[in-house]
């Protein structure tokens, strides 16, 4: 997560630039409130547990059969058996 991304899941419509991302670097722009390098600190934090929490959702994506494969397995054999394809790959990369 960078300091940007923290800022703007603070306030969306702040306006700011930061430099090597250094919180010692950050300029706020267009009369945007400054937010505290704590706050920033603690919203980069939180974006980062929530990042690492879904990494099963990540490993599921890359190994899903690609939608067209899905709807022509549907087709052809079922929900049932399009279950049983999904659910190898749900099984692999349980929810944590």
């Amino acid at each position: 997560m960078t300091i940007i991304e923290s800022i703007l899941k603070i306030n969306p419509n702040a306006k700011v630039s930061v430099n090597a991302e250094d919180y010692n670097q950050i300029t706020w722009l267009d009369g945007t409130t400054p937010i505290s390098k704590s706050d920033i600190q603690t919203k980069m934090a939180e974006l980062q547990t929530e990042y690492d929490n879904n990494k099963y959702q990540r490993d599921r994506a890359a190994e899903y059969p690609s939608i067209e494969d899905q709807l022509d397995k549907i087709y052809h054999d079922g929900i049932d058996e399009w279950k049983k394809v999904i659910k190898v790959t749900k099984d692999k990369y349980p929810k944590e």
